[in-house]
Parts: structure tokens; C-alpha cells; sequence
């Protein structure tokens, strides 16, 4: 059963660790947490350089390849 109200950062971080499948739900989590982290980014000061891990970057960049491949 999808959980209504996943914790995103489990999410992502049970995906990156192999814990639980890449699915649609990860890459929503990752969406959720991308627009979190612009939000914090446009506060600038200490949060102005905050940025998603390599991995997690990695698992973004296929997001992207599966939208722009889908249509």
C-alpha cells in the first residue's frame, strides 16, 4: 500500500541504499525535497550553498532523462 504521507528522505534514502525499489514514489520524494531545498536556498546566508549528496544528484538526473523521454 502507498503510504499517503511518506517521509521523503526515507524515501530517497532507502532508494539510494538499495532498501527499497526506485520507483515513482522516489522520484516524487526527490521532487518534494528538491523544491524544500529552493525554497532554503532563496533564504540565502548558510543555506545559500545547501546541496543534494552526488548520489542523490545522480538519482535526480534520471528523473530528468525519464520526463524529457516520455511524451
Amino acid at each position: 500500500m502507498l503510504d499517503l504521507y511518506p517521509n521523503h528522505c526515507e524515501v530517497v534514502k532507502d532508494s539510494l541504499n538499495g532498501t527499497r525499489s526506485i520507483d515513482e514514489q522516489t522520484f516524487a520524494s526527490l521532487e518534494v525535497l528538491n523544491d524544500r531545498l529552493e525554497r532554503a536556498r532563496k533564504l540565502g546566508g548558510k543555506f545559500a550553498n545547501v546541496s543534494f549528496s552526488p548520489a542523490a544528484e545522480q538519482l535526480r538526473k534520471q528523473t530528468s532523462k525519464l520526463t524529457v523521454g516520455q511524451g
